[in-house]
């Protein structure tokens, strides 16, 4: 369990880390064009070699972390922001007319993938970052929504929230003092899953050309621009693969690590 979430929060700091630097620092700049030196290998000079423009790969690499991190963070953060008040709503009203929009409207959103939902806020506002955010913060709402109201449910039939109620608590203070803290961890180990997927979720977008727009780098544009040099450039295709890889299964760990740290169902099974 420790080591999982140790591995996890090393590969996912590393990241991080990248990402932070990146706002300060990048070995070369990204945006600058040096055609003479394109598509070269590794060396000590350029240490994940350059592209078909010559740009320094691991500066790529570093400035797409920031991208692809920002953009998970910020559409996780839209869909706690906005699913979790909606779940700890129906829940608290569970059976009545606004428990059932809720739902009913979180299956209207879950027919439609992030990637139909960018498709059509692209055709309506035009590709970039901030539409991805949309797209794939829009699509996590039902998923926090649908997991904070299942486990409100639950702590809604005990005896210390019975308690609350007689005690002349209404159903929203109920909910933030009551059933928030105590589904708290759940949500945070939900909330390290979807970022997982906003992370692959943003690459796929920028893959198809919807993501962030050039000359900003995105590992998925990367991987776009890089398919039809795949047998004479492997390292195009293999650094940004890596970096997507090694991130989701970082934070999927961290993930894996937290739910058995929390969990007190596997608490006392180790004891």
């Amino acid at each position: 369990m420790m080591r999982s979430l140790l591995i996890g929060v090393i590969l996912a700091g590393t990241f991080l880390a990248a990402a932070l630097v990146s706002l300060v620092w990048t070995p070369f700049d990204v945006t600058a064009l040096d055609i003479g030196a394109k598509l070269q290998k590794s060396s000590s000079i350029h240490w994940f070699g350059t592209d078909h423009f010559g740009r320094d790969l691991f500066s790529m690499i570093m400035v797409g972390a920031r991208i692809s991190l920002a953009v998970a963070l910020v559409a996780v953060g839209i869909g706690m922001g906005l699913g979790v008040p909606l779940g700890l709503a129906a829940a608290a009203r569970s059976g009545s007319l606004l428990d059932e929009v809720i739902m009913r409207s979180n299956d209207l959103v879950f027919a439609f993938p992030s990637l139909l939902i960018a498709i059509l806020i692209t055709a309506i506002f035009g590709p970039s970052a901030f539409n991805a955010i949309v797209a794939i913060g829009i699509f996590n709402i039902p998923v926090f929504a649908r997991l904070t109201r299942g486990a409100a449910l639950a702590l809604w039939k005990q005896d210390y929230i019975l308690a609350a109620r007689v005690a002349g608590k209404g159903p929203a203070r109920i909910s933030v003092e009551h059933i928030l803290p105590n589904i708290a961890n759940l949500l945070i180990v939900q909330g390290t899953i979807q970022f997982s997927l906003g992370i692959l979720a943003e690459a796929g977008l920028s893959y198809v050309g919807l993501g962030a727009q050039p000359p900003t780098p995105s590992w998925g544009r990367m991987l776009a621009e890089s398919q039809t040099m795949i047998s004479f450039a492997p390292h195009l295709a293999l650094y940004p693969g890596l970096a997507i890889i090694l991130t989701v299964l970082g934070l999927n760990l961290m993930g894996d690590g937290l739910r058995d740290l929390t969990d007190p169902r596997l608490r006392r099974m180790r004891q």
